[in-house]
């Protein structure tokens, strides 16, 4: 037998218990905005071209260029749509771009937590200092929001066998890490259950541009072409989530912007048959459904 996580049992996509979201929709979509901020001449980072000897000028001011400028043309983008977002903050931006955070704060997205830096991982951490690095960023969220995030995405979606353990004790409700399904999933841990709902390593402008090397275009078509083939899934099947993951360091670019309006827009036009959300909505539709509707629940 292979070891397991033991964190949730196999659930054939088809038979599945049917459920809607709100007005009967069959499709939830929700924009994870990652908001990111990196020291300057060590630790982790995306990479724009192959980095050097440190410090990486062109890789951290590549990066630095999302907060400073990219950011701010994807907030003028969703607000130009009348789209919300689940932002995925490390809480280090409040020290370095307070009035970032203070705009998303403005229009009521919502906020989750993305570690303190993604210039480190949680998952080479003794179980100690990774519950204080979730415990220093949720209370940095917790103090400037007024109240504490219930959901969290590792840095480097990286996780040590402790994490949904740790997040569970630590208040969270939901975690973006797994992208094991197309619909939440309930899990296991020593504190209590924990959703997991769908983030994407697919539609996601890191896996697509930085990695694939996909263009501008292709980026956006791949949302309008992931949209409208789950559109055509959900009408007699599985209700789902789409999560579209963005980075303004890459999106933010003048270039990509210009298509991803594009496809958001698309996106944007058929609210009247889709669900538009938060991964927080997400979670709170969820939690009013009966016992037993959601994989892993108990009925």
């Amino acid at each position: 037998m292979l070891p397991t996580h033991g964190r949730y049992d196999y659930h054939p996509w088809p038979g599945r218990p049917s459920y809607a979201w709100p007005d009967g929709a069959r499709l939830a979509v929700y924009l994870g905005v990652n908001l990111e901020h990196f020291a300057f001449g060590e630790g982790l980072g995306a990479e724009l071209a192959p980095g050097g000897p440190q410090p990486d000028v062109l890789n951290f001011a590549w990066r630095d260029y999302g907060n400073r400028v990219g950011a701010w043309r994807l907030l003028a983008l969703l607000d130009e749509l009348a789209l919300p977002a689940t932002v995925l903050l490390n809480s280090a931006m409040y020290d370095h771009a307070p009035a970032l955070v203070a705009a998303h704060r403005a229009r009521g997205d919502e906020i989750a937590g993305h570690g303190r830096t993604n210039s480190e991982r949680q998952s080479v951490l003794e179980e100690a200092a990774e519950r204080a690095l979730i415990a220093e960023s949720t209370a940095a969220i917790a103090r400037h929001e007024g109240r504490a995030p219930r959901g969290w995405l590792s840095p480097w979606i990286a996780e040590s066998r402790a994490t949904p353990d740790l997040l569970a004790e630590s208040g969270y409700a939901y975690t973006l890490n797994w992208c094991a399904d197309d619909a939440p999933v309930w899990m296991r841990t020593r504190g209590g259950r924990l959703l997991a709902i769908p983030y994407p390593q697919e539609v996601n402008d890191i896996p697509s541009v930085v990695a694939r090397k996909d263009g501008a275009a292709d980026f956006a078509d791949m949302i309008v072409d992931d949209f409208e083939e789950r559109r055509r899934q959900v009408a007699d099947g599985q209700p789902q989530v789409m999560g579209i993951a963005l980075h303004p360091y890459i999106v933010g670019q003048p270039f990509r912007i210009r298509q991803l309006r594009r496809a958001l827009a698309h996106v944007a036009a058929r609210r009247d048959d889709v669900w538009i959300t938060t991964a927080g909505g997400v979670l709170d539709h969820v939690l009013a459904l009966p016992p037993g509707i959601i994989p892993g629940d108990v009925a």
